[in-house]
């Protein structure tokens, strides 16, 4: 068994900014981090455009960001989550300097050079080349690890959350005062399931972009955070809401995860058009391309569903070669290697799973609707986002909401205590999987079933056959989990599926189109419609 004052779960910049700052203030507690691969490995670290931020007040205002989120949430963000992460982000921002993160600046090494992406009215977005994510982390990490009280475990996969279910009580989703008290974690180096005992828990765990076949997400993004809390009868909200990045580079062979061109081309001048070279963005949103991604995402699925096309080109030829190279040399690297030189030619494109806007429903600390168990970044649904994120807000949501929570922590940690009389995992009657490919096979199903039936447009008759297809792997899945001893990639497969189940059934409660959530029976917008918990 292990015991430890704060359970993180997760290693992006949510995680690593909460253990920081908790860290620095009480280094009497011990602050354990979990991640179930290499601490590298997260989200964060692929995100490459960067973080928005009022920075140059001559030119842009609060009001001014605070609006463009407003409207790329189409009608469903909460004002005043919206109001206080903008204006409390630059301050959250000017600490990631602090700790050793490295914002490209102008040629006079004075200002800092800021980008902007779609949706945005005004230049905004810190960024490091087309590394951002992964300049972040390194600071973080690197800050993180010179804590002596911040104990860092990598390769453990947690399993499930330690609440009332595991000590034989009933729990539903309606019953009062259902209570984190750890969780219980799989060493992927002996196999072997440990009890971890906290006080309170940090749940940072990422997005679900692997629920689909094509997804920027790297292959740790299977929704397991959420998917715990869920099974833990904590509330979940608008999950239908899932962000199609519009332009990943389209590649024949396939990869996984896709390779991201950043919104920030766009940002410097890039061109969406056909492959006849025609540009159409003008005819869906007068801010052509760099409108909201969701905009985007539609009109380029639409056009490739009415040519018969696999791809649209992104034509950044017009942006000058050094300027190119400069702030995009992983761009620039990656289609050189396949042939492509995005200084001559133009580049394919297609859009790919990005960023899940729903998640575990948490108030303005961080709190979730368990007790002692916290969540912050993209496993959450904080109100920010709302029907659609607006580009890098996600990296400040982390941010604000990783400071609010250690404040609350702060305050509160003193007066809670371990849990006792935890049992240990039981894996009684569990047998060694026979075949993986039991495994293998029914994830490529789950993805293919999202992608044809739960991706950019979506009707009735799809969202009824994808029901109906996940509920069959489903059955057969929990069947394996019951039968069989636990493995990281089983426990992927279950949470997928839960994700999927959550995605789906979101998107049939919401008889209407908003945001990032469209279907052909219900085209129009309907205010009475808030949002879907479930």
């Amino acid at each position: 068994m292990i015991k430890t004052d704060i359970l993180v779960i997760g290693s992006g910049v949510a995680g690593l900014t909460f253990c920081i700052k908790m860290a620095t203030k009480r280094p009497n507690l011990k602050i354990t981090l979990l991640t179930k691969s290499n601490l590298e490995e997260s989200n964060t670290k692929y995100a490459q455009g960067g973080v928005a931020a009022v920075w140059n007040l001559s030119v842009d205002s609060y009001q001014k960001h605070i609006n463009d989120t407003l409207d790329a949430g189409d009608g469903l963000c909460n004002p005043k989550v919206v109001n206080f992460v903008i204006k409390e982000g630059p301050v959250r921002v000017k600490e990631l300097i602090e700790w050793g993160t490295r914002f490209d600046k102008t040629t006079m090494e004075t200002d800092y050079d800021l980008g902007r992406e779609g949706g945005h009215s005004e230049n905004r977005i810190l960024h490091y080349k087309d590394l951002t994510g992964w300049e972040i982390q390194r600071a973080l990490i690197q800050k993180a690890k010179s804590f002596e009280n911040v104990e860092i475990l990598e390769n453990y996969f947690v399993i499930d959350l330690l609440t009332q279910h595991h000590l034989g009580y009933t729990v539903t989703r309606v019953t009062p005062g259902i209570t984190c008290y750890g969780a219980y974690i799989l060493n992927k180096a002996t196999s072997e399931i440990d009890t971890c005992l906290s006080r309170i828990t940090v749940l940072a765990s990422g997005g679900a972009g692997q629920v689909y076949k094509n997804t920027t997400n790297p292959t740790v993004a299977t929704g397991d955070g959420i998917a715990m809390v869920y099974r833990a009868k904590g509330r979940v909200e608008n999950m239908e809401f899932v962000q199609f990045h519009p332009t990943a580079l389209f590649n024949p062979a396939g990869e996984n995860p896709d390779f991201l061109i950043s919104e920030a081309v766009r940002g410097e001048g890039a061109i969406l058009k056909t492959q006849d070279g025609r540009e159409f963005m003008g005819g869906y949103d007068p801010r052509e391309s760099l409108a909201p991604r969701d905009i985007v995402a539609r009109a380029i699925d639409n056009e490739m569903k009415k040519l018969g096309h696999d791809f649209v080109y992104l034509d950044g030829r017009n942006i000058p070669a050094d300027e190119f190279k400069k702030h995009f040399p992983t761009i620039y690297d990656k289609c050189m290697s396949l042939g492509i030189d995005p200084l001559s030619a133009m580049i394919p494109v297609v859009p790919a799973c990005h960023y899940m806007c729903g998640g575990v429903k948490v108030n303005e600390i961080g709190q979730s609707s368990i007790l002692n168990l916290y969540a912050c970044g993209e496993c959450t649904s904080s109100g920010l986002h709302g029907a659609n994120r607006l580009a890098s807000n996600s990296l400040l949501e982390a941010m604000v909401y990783a400071h609010r929570i250690h404040l609350d922590v702060l305050k509160n940690i003193d007066g809670v205590s371990f849990a006792k009389n935890i049992p240990d995992w039981d894996a009684t009657g569990s047998t060694d999987p026979k075949e993986m490919v039991l495994i293998t096979q029914s994830l490529k199903e789950l993805k293919e079933v999202m992608s044809s039936y739960v991706g950019i447009v979506r009707s009735n008759v799809r969202l009824q056959r994808a029901y109906d297809r996940l509920y069959l792997l489903y059955k057969e899945t929990e069947e394996l989990y019951m039968s069989t001893t636990i493995s990281p990639q089983l426990c992927e497969l279950r949470n997928l599926l839960t994700i999927a189940y959550l995605v789906t059934k979101s998107a049939m409660t919401r008889q209407e189109s908003r945001g990032l959530h469209y279907t052909t029976d219900y085209p129009e917008k309907n205010d009475f419609i808030e949002n879907s918990i479930m």
